[in-house]
């Protein structure tokens, strides 16, 4: 079940594993819906509905999991997820900016197409 290699630009640092096209297009279509919640929260001026977060799970050679409450964030450009990714031998577990992560699975997209 592998596909092309995806690299995450983190905070500090990068991980780099195997992805397949349809699972980044799968969490791509997540992100658009996140990018949706978070731009009501940031222009309800304070009174919107709670959004529901987002939780994106992906198991293939590692089982990778992210998730952001949009409910806490000012505006979609400040927004951060928690990305989890594990295999039997190690698990990580960080903060990514919303807005890189979006820019690592478009070219990780572009290079598979």
């Amino acid at each position: 079940m592998s596909g092309s290699q995806l690299r995450l630009n983190l905070v500090e640092g990068s991980v780099t594993f195997s992805f397949t096209p349809q699972a980044a297009q799968d969490l791509q279509g997540a992100i658009a819906q996140l990018m949706q919640s978070l731009k009501l929260v940031a222009g309800g001026g304070g009174k919107t509905n709670p959004q529901k977060p987002m939780e994106y799970r992906y198991t293939g050679d590692v089982f990778l999991e992210i998730f952001c409450n949009p409910n806490i964030w000012p505006s979609p450009f400040a927004a951060k997820v928690l990305l989890t990714l594990r295999d039997e031998r190690i698990r990580l577990t960080t903060e990514a900016e919303l807005t890189r992560l979006i820019e690592d699975i478009n070219q990780y997209l572009e290079q598979v197409s």
